[in-house]
C-alpha cells in the first residue's frame, strides 16, 4: 500500500480512537430555566422519621436535680477508643424503646420533635416541667463509585440532601455519570435502588433529594473510564504514540 494512501488511514484511526468516548454533560440541572417557578416551589421532605434499629440520643431536663440524676445515668456507655461514650436508646423490632420510667413507648415513623412532644407529654406524670431533647447517633450516608473522596460520612444535624453528600464526598470526577446516579436505601429490610438523573432540575422536587439515614450512593462510570483502565487498552497510548511517529515518518518521506 502506498504511503500516500496509509498516511490518512493512519490519521482517521487516531482520530476515531481519541473521540470515541463522545461528549458528555457535566453540568448537574443543565435544563433549569431560571424563568419558571417550577424549581422555586419545593416542598421540604427533609426532616427523617425514625425507624427501626435507629440508635437515639435523648436527654432529659427537669426542675428536679433528683430526676435529672435518674434521666443522666438510664443511658449506658461503653468504652469506645479509650473514652466512654453512651450508647444510646436503640429502637427495637417493634419500633419502640425502653425508657426510664414509662416502660415501652413505640417512636417509629415519628420526626424527632414529634417523638420529643411525645416523651414530655407522657413524662409530666412523672416528673416536673420535663424538657426532652432527642437526636440521632447513627444518621450516616455512604457516597462510592466516582467522586474524588468516597466514604461514609456521620451527619450531625440529621438533614442533608444529595449534593451536600456528594460534596462531602469531594463531588463527582469527570467521568461520573451525572444522568445515572444510584441510590440504594433500606427501610424496614425492603432495600429500594432508584437511578436519578442530576442533568435534570427534576430532581429538586424528587422525595430521593432528601437523604435517610444509611443511604447509599452509587455514582456509575462511564464508558471512557471502563475503556481507560481496561487491561486490553493499557497498551493504547503506546500504539498512539507509535501511529502518530509512523504519521510523521511518512509525511517526512512523502515531502522529500
Amino acid at each position: 500500500m502506498h504511503m500516500k494512501t496509509i498516511l490518512p488511514l493512519l490519521l482517521t484511526i487516531m482520530i476515531a480512537i481519541s473521540a470515541c468516548s463522545g461528549r458528555r454533560n457535566l453540568v448537574y440541572f443543565s435544563d433549569l430555566d431560571l424563568k419558571s417557578d417550577k424549581w422555586k416551589n419545593i416542598t421540604d421532605n427533609g426532616e427523617p422519621v425514625i425507624l427501626k434499629n435507629d440508635v437515639l440520643s435523648i436527654s432529659v431536663n427537669t426542675s428536679s436535680s433528683e430526676s435529672n440524676m435518674i434521666f443522666a445515668s438510664a443511658q449506658s456507655a461503653e468504652m469506645v477508643n479509650g473514652v466512654y461514650e453512651k450508647q444510646g436508646y436503640r429502637v427495637n423490632g417493634e419500633g419502640n424503646i425502653k425508657f426510664p420510667f414509662l416502660g415501652e413507648v413505640t417512636l417509629e415513623g415519628l420526626t424527632l420533635s414529634q417523638a420529643q412532644d411525645q416523651l414530655e407529654r407522657q413524662l409530666i406524670n412523672y416528673a416536673k416541667h420535663p424538657i426532652v431533647n432527642m437526636k440521632f447517633m447513627n444518621f450516616r450516608v455512604t457516597v462510592i463509585g466516582e467522586v474524588n473522596h468516597p466514604s461514609t460520612f456521620l451527619v450531625p444535624n440529621e438533614k442533608i440532601n444529595l449534593l451536600e453528600a456528594l460534596g462531602l464526598a469531594g463531588d463527582m470526577t469527570a467521568y461520573g455519570k451525572r444522568e445515572n446516579v444510584l441510590l440504594i436505601r433500606e427501610v424496614n429490610n425492603v432495600r429500594t435502588m432508584t437511578r436519578i438523573n442530576l442533568n435534570s432540575q427534576d430532581v429538586l422536587n424528587s422525595p430521593y433529594f432528601y437523604l435517610k439515614q444509611n443511604d447509599v450512593i452509587y455514582v456509575e462510570p462511564d464508558k471512557a473510564k471502563s475503556y481507560e483502565v481496561s487491561k486490553s487498552t493499557k497498551m493504547m497510548p503506546f500504539v498512539i504514540a507509535g501511529l502518530s511517529a509512523i504519521a510523521i515518518f511518512g509525511a517526512t518521506l512523502i515531502s522529500r
